[in-house]
């Protein structure tokens, strides 16, 4: 019996030892827990009040500049695409020309007399103009049809008699928007007829802003634009150059027609024209003149039209082509 007490005993002793050991684990488990929370905290509390407020702002500064960044990298890639596609527009154009002008040289057409003297006439670029033809060839050969396109304002004074609207409309609207197409941007567009007539009674003596919808409202209108014209485009020229003057704008006037009937003689209309559009110091006209006419239009006195234009951009630092009414 007295074995068996002792058994029991020894057995009692070992269970106590276990029991103690696995409370001590809780205990300290817990100590560790509650010495790692005042530690937390007092992290939390040395922050300066208003510090996250700050970060926060900075972050959303970051993004904000991030966006801003991501803007411009698109307008970059943007205009990139559109210098590209001017380049391949305007080595296009001069193939064709050069083509044109090799094909009329060997039939001996008579359009290319006029084709050999085409006058590349060129204004001095502003930084703003150089800006926008930055890393392209308009530079080089910035010209439509032989026709320089070098300025910040253009003015279009169009002839809309009958035998241009009825036999050249659809080939002066691609002319029209060709040369549109080549420049790429400019301050001002108005259009008038050759009477003086604005095609926007709303932008009288102002200037139409370039924009997109401008350009395409533009070409819209003109399909069906159809004011009374006195086959001279004498009024347009002298009301543009009164009304759209100004010193410090690079302004080109495109003369587009096929007749000369009224307005007295020839030499008459060259001298209004230089008492209206006075040189400066340095010889400049105040406006560039360009002249683009077409020559198939059965109008009345196309010779007198073509001996004027000619003589007009010549003494007004423009050039003048003559064109088929088809292509």
């Amino acid at each position: 019996m007295r074995r068996k007490n002792r058994e029991v005993e020894q057995f009692s002793i070992s269970f106590l030892d276990v029991a103690s050991c696995g409370f001590g684990a809780i205990i300290i488990l817990l100590m560790i827990t509650k010495s790692a929370a005042p530690e937390t905290e007092a992290l939390t509390e040395t922050l300066p009040a208003g510090v996250i407020q700050e970060l926060q702002e900075q972050l959303f500064a970051i993004r904000s500049q991030t966006t801003e960044l991501r803007e411009e990298v698109n307008s970059a890639e943007s205009r990139n695409a559109s210098v590209q596609q001017l380049n391949a527009s305007l080595r296009s154009q001069r193939q064709a020309l050069e083509g044109e002008y090799a094909l009329a040289r060997e039939q001996g057409d008579d359009t290319t007399e006029e084709i050999g003297q085409l006058q590349i006439a060129r204004q001095s670029l502003t930084e703003e103009m150089q800006r926008l033809f930055a890393n392209s060839q308009v530079q080089e050969s910035s010209y439509i049809g032989g026709v320089p396109v070098d300025s910040e304002y253009i003015i279009f004074v169009i002839d809309t008699s009958g035998s241009m609207y009825n036999y050249a409309w659809g080939r002066m609207l691609e002319v029209i928007e060709e040369t549109l197409n080549v420049y790429p941007e400019v301050k001002g567009i108005q259009v008038m007829n050759d009477m003086g007539d604005y095609m926007f009674n709303s932008f009288r003596n102002q200037w139409i802003p370039d924009t997109p919808s401008r350009r395409v409202q533009i070409l819209s209108t003109l399909r069906t634009w159809d004011p009374y014209s006195n086959s001279s485009p004498v009024e347009g020229v002298i009301k543009a150059i009164e009304a759209f003057y100004s010193p410090d704008k690079k302004i080109s006037i495109y003369v587009l027609g096929d007749d000369f009937q009224v307005g007295g003689s020839i030499e008459q209309v060259l001298r209004e024209i230089d008492r209206i559009n006075v040189a400066d110091a340095n010889g400049n006209r105040l406006v560039r003149i360009h002249g683009i006419g077409f020559t198939d239009t059965g109008a009345a006195r196309p010779n007198d039209y073509a001996l004027l234009m000619r003589q007009m951009t010549q003494d007004n630092g423009g050039a003048f082509v003559a064109l088929n009414s088809s292509r």
